[in-house]
Parts: C-alpha cells; sequence; structure tokens
C-alpha cells in the first residue's frame, strides 16, 4: 500500500541557481528537464504545487544597485529574470505532459496570466501545477520573502526550499566539515543563528509568525522531493 503524502499543498521555492545547474550562468535545459520530472512524479502523488522562481542566475537586483544602477530598476530587471526562468519551466513541464499555468505579479497579458489568488488555487484544485514569476511585482522584495507570502496567500501547508544541500547545517557544510545537520530546526533558532542562512530573515519570520512550516531538500538528489512529501527523513524541517 502506497504511504500518503504528509502535505496536501506546497509552495516550491526554486532558486535562480537551481535553474542554473551545472552551468556557471543562465539556464541549463537539461537540468529543468530534470526538475521537471521530480515535479512531475512529486504531483503525482496528488500532492497541488505552486512554483515561484527565482533569477539570480540571469541577474540579481542586489548585485546591480552596488554597480550603481538605481536600486529600484535593478529589483525590477530582477523580477523580469524571474519570469525567464518561470517561462522555462513551464516549457519543461508541459512538454513531459503536465498541466501548467504561469501567472506573473508583473502582468504580461501576451504570456501569463496576472497573479489572481483565488484563480490560482482554482487551479492547484482542478489539478495544474501552478508556476509563479515576477516576485510580488514590487522591488525591495526577495524571492524568498514573495515565496513565502504566496504560500500563505495560497494556503499551502509549508514552503519547500529546494537547495544543492541536503539540509540545514551548523555552518557552511563546504567550509566547515564539522558542521552539524538538523533533522529539524526551530523557527527561533533558524530566525537568531546568522549562520544559517536557508532563506532571508523575512520569509523565516514572515513563516514563523503564521506557523508555516520550511522545507529545506536537496533538489540535486533524485526523489528527495517525494520523500520530503511523505514526511521522511531527508533535509530539514523548520517548525
Amino acid at each position: 500500500m502506497k504511504k500518503k503524502p504528509k502535505y496536501k499543498r506546497i509552495l516550491l521555492k526554486l532558486s535562480g541557481e537551481a535553474m542554473r545547474g551545472k552551468r556557471e550562468f543562465g539556464i541549463d535545459p537539461q537540468f529543468i528537464s530534470y526538475l521537471a520530472s521530480e515535479i512531475i512524479s512529486a504531483h503525482k502523488m496528488g500532492v497541488q504545487i505552486a512554483i515561484v522562481t527565482g533569477g539570480g542566475n540571469i541577474f540579481r537586483g542586489v548585485a546591480g544597485s552596488k554597480r550603481g544602477m538605481d536600486e529600484a530598476t535593478a529589483h525590477y530587471m530582477g523580477m523580469l529574470a524571474t519570469i525567464f526562468n518561470a517561462m522555462a519551466l513551464q516549457d519543461a513541464l508541459e512538454k513531459k505532459g503536465a498541466v501548467v499555468r504561469l501567472q506573473t505579479a508583473i502582468e504580461m497579458k501576451q504570456i501569463a496570466e496576472p497573479f489572481i489568488r483565488k484563480r490560482a488555487i482554482r487551479h492547484m484544485e482542478k489539478g495544474r501545477i501552478v508556476v509563479l514569476g515576477g516576485g510580488t511585482g514590487l522591488p525591495f522584495i526577495t524571492t524568498d520573502t514573495g515565496a513565502a507570502m504566496r504560500a500563505l496567500e495560497l494556503g499551502c501547508d509549508a514552503v519547500f526550499k529546494a537547495t544543492k544541500v541536503d539540509g540545514v547545517y551548523s555552518d557552511d557544510p563546504v567550509k566547515n566539515s564539522k558542521a552539524k545537520k538538523y533533522d529539524t530546526l526551530s523557527f527561533k533558532e533558524a530566525f537568531k543563528n546568522d549562520r544559517i542562512k536557508v532563506m532571508d530573515k523575512a520569509a523565516v519570520e514572515l513563516c514563523m509568525r503564521n506557523s508555516l512550516k520550511i522545507v529545506v531538500f536537496n533538489t540535486y538528489k533524485k526523489g528527495a522531493l517525494e520523500k520530503a512529501l511523505l514526511g521522511e527523513k531527508v533535509g530539514t524541517v523548520i517548525e
């Protein structure tokens, strides 16, 4: 008998780094195809999925402003970069047979629906995967915080944060071989410990105030998303 997933509806946060795959810059079609397969396998378990894409593989608003650009302009450019990634993911999912709806916080009638909360919920209820691009449509807000906001708006059970490591560590495991991996972690510890940088502090605080779980898992490990959805000890659960 197949195990039932622990979560009914999730918000999957894919960073620009995840979209980059093994490349140094841009979009890796081969890796996005792999991501699409992982997402579809999870969706077939009966889990409703909304996805927020980052854009750091193309353009980072913070980096642009540090180089002298107007900060608001740089942030808007970063939001457009997330839409590039959202479109690429939509295409990869559809090529594998998934029914997908792309919604953007910045209105782009030719390519996507505008983000409408109840419409997005209805799409998920009808078995469609919803991909959300354009962040929140407002500058000065990270895609991590935007993902937490969308998860709360859409009534999700948790934010699933895809990373390149298998959970949250007490320190950077690449630099410190003695870093301890957490199976579970309190919001309080994740918020106050500056060495824990899984999501920005505003996103963690928003989840903490609303008791919204954060599940951190390694997107490079095949089947990790499915196992995390089943509640298996994969990655780290912050609650």
